[in-house]
């Protein structure tokens, strides 16, 4: 049989074992340099030329540059990183509660039926007002304060 065939024999367990390693290391490495471009951008405190400063350091000396980051500023990416996240739940939900709404700002037949149950709850409109008022909004013409204007008995 040929050289090739035997190829497997010839590279032992533990030179497996490095070469994993060593892909390993090399993809965290790229993670990290990823990883820092995107904070240097994110960082609204940083001027734009420290900005500049701190990417041709990483780009052009990528091993010093990067070591030189984490201990200048790594401190803080962490804490960045976490406020970039709950900015963006925080627009999440507000978009997700105004798309609830119906997206124009007025609230949806259900809240409006809500708040007629309520109002009718506590007595201050009768039972006919309510119907008419109910229906008034399942057929999409009738705002909360059209309800509210039969209540004042006009």
């Amino acid at each position: 049989m040929s050289g090739s065939t035997y190829l497997a024999y010839d590279y032992p367990l533990l030179s497996v074992f490095w070469s994993m390693l060593v892909f390993f290391v090399w993809i965290m490495w790229f993670v990290l340099l990823f990883r820092i471009v995107v904070d240097i951008f994110r960082d609204d405190e940083m001027s734009g030329g420290a900005k500049a400063g701190w990417l041709v350091l990483v780009v052009l000396l990528p091993f010093v540059g990067v070591f030189v980051y984490v201990i200048a500023r790594g401190r803080n990416m962490g804490r960045r990183e976490a406020a970039q996240a709950r900015a963006q739940q925080e627009a999440f939900a507000s978009y997700v509660r105004e798309t609830a709404k119906g997206g124009d700002g007025r609230p949806s037949s259900a809240d409006e039926l809500a708040k007629l149950s309520e109002i009718r709850g506590r007595g201050d409109i009768t039972d006919e007002e309510f119907r008419r008022a109910k229906e008034l909004v399942l057929s999409g013409h009738g705002p909360s304060e059209r309800a509210g204007s039969s209540a004042s008995g006009t």
